[in-house]
């Protein structure tokens, strides 16, 4: 995993608030990833992934919530948001 800076302003994509709605996530919570990554990672020039995991939904179930960013704009701009049960599988 890279060692990226946290993300404090960014803007979003069309395609990143349409997935976002369609998936139920909120803004506030992909604001609070890109803030305090528990992990990062490029995953190819200019565009990173970065991760934590999270309480949500009723009952509280813990979900891995990824946002992929192109860091290289300025400010950078979220690309697409989604959450995983499949933590291991992301986890590094």
């Amino acid at each position: 995993m890279s060692n990226l800076e946290a993300i404090h302003e960014f803007e979003f994509t069309n395609h990143a608030l349409i997935e976002m709605s369609r998936r139920q996530i909120s803004k506030k919570d992909a604001k609070a990833v890109l803030a305090n990554p528990e992990q990062t990672e490029m995953v190819r020039d200019g565009r990173a992934v970065y991760q934590s995991r999270l309480e949500m939904d009723e009952p509280p179930k813990t979900y891995l919530l990824r946002v992929f960013v192109d860091i290289d704009p300025r400010p950078p701009y979220v690309v697409t948001v989604y959450r995983t049960s499949k933590i291991e599988k992301y986890w590094r």
